[in-house]
């Protein structure tokens, strides 16, 4: 779906919806690769740019394979808000590992070519899971609704077998929406410059490079954004409607917290997710001084947030995760 935040993504497509043979250009044969600059501006400090971006990927790595690991070994565990964590940790595990490992490359390395179709593979796992991210999310507002709204069919209304499906759905709808993106891509004529003033191949920072009526790509990327996030954010605006519905009605103000505080984890992995997004849109909206720089470390701090705080999120406020989290820690203390 997105492989920049949402809103971003829109003002990427507006500004780049144009005809691109208005252009003075003579086509040349498509590029075999592209060169990926890394952070444009920084090239010096790249190596100690890397420091934390590596530090950051680390953590999301190990805190996610976590997530997984207590999860499989955890019997008590096996239900479907847990599958559904299991879900986002292997879809944010995905998402940080179609980025960074070029990025660092890039950084240490100077390893700045990337085959075209590399280049297009990169976008379309970007694009997927970061659109497959936001429908998980929408399945743990349904499992949240489920839960507080008939607590006593939970069980028989999310079977194993229905969290497999919902699992298989979300994987067929980002998988197959994100398809048009490489494959409009691969049939653009190329010309000008085969550089992207980036560290990974975005779709629009890759269209734009061609020499031809991007329009259709910018259409379908705004269809794509209501299709995808737009539904998402309903559906999961609709379920907390409900959510909030049924604990008003609860007796007692306890009962009410107590409830409420089973969606707090949710819903702080909903804001790890949207809060950047919203951060990263607005300077790219009104930041019109901002330096180029600056908003390709804003995106990437967007990719990595996600990623290390769902896992945190979770391990801290699970009562069963951080149990087992404890156990292991002691057990090996001992």
């Amino acid at each position: 779906m997105q492989e920049t935040p949402l809103c971003l993504r829109v003002g990427h497509l507006l500004r780049y919806s144009i005809t691109m043979s208005d252009f003075n250009t003579t086509d040349f044969t498509n590029p075999s690769t592209f060169i990926l600059l890394g952070i444009p501006g920084l090239e010096a400090a790249h190596i100690w740019i890397s420091i934390p971006f590596c530090a950051m990927y680390a953590i999301a790595v190990l805190g996610n394979f976590t997530i997984l690991f207590i999860v499989k070994r955890e019997p008590s565990l096996h239900g479907p808000m847990f599958y559904f964590l299991c879900m986002l940790a292997i879809t944010d595990l995905v998402m940080c590992t179609s980025t960074v490992p070029k990025m660092l490359s890039i950084f240490w390395f100077n390893s700045r070519e990337i085959s075209f179709s590399a280049c297009l593979t990169q976008m379309y796992f970007v694009l997927s899971f970061s659109a497959m991210e936001s429908g998980i999310l929408v399945a743990m507002a349904l499992d949240r609704y489920v839960a507080i709204c008939h607590p006593l069919r939970h069980s028989t209304i999310l079977t194993n077998s229905v969290v497999a499906k919902i699992g298989l759905a979300m994987v067929l709808r980002s998988g197959i929406l994100a398809l048009p993106y490489p494959f409009l891509a691969r049939q653009w004529p190329y010309c000008r410059t085969n550089i992207i003033p980036h560290f990974y191949c975005g779709h629009m920072a890759v269209v734009k490079l061609a020499c031809a009526d991007i329009r259709i790509s910018s259409y379908y990327g705004l269809f794509d954004i209501v299709c995808e996030s737009g539904m998402d954010m309903f559906f999961i605006a609709v379920s907390y409607t409900q959510i909030l519905r049924a604990i008003f009605r609860l007796p007692t103000k306890d009962a009410r917290l107590k409830t409420f505080g089973t969606c707090i984890s949710h819903l702080c992995a909903i804001s790890a997710l949207y809060i950047p997004d919203l951060f990263s849109s607005l300077i790219q909206r009104f930041g019109h001084n901002v330096p180029r720089h600056f908003l390709i470390l804003i995106t990437s701090v967007y990719q990595l947030v996600p990623p290390i705080l769902h896992p945190i999120i979770y391990g801290v406020r699970t009562k069963q995760i951080r149990g087992r989290l404890l156990q292991l820690f002691t057990h090996k203390e001992t």
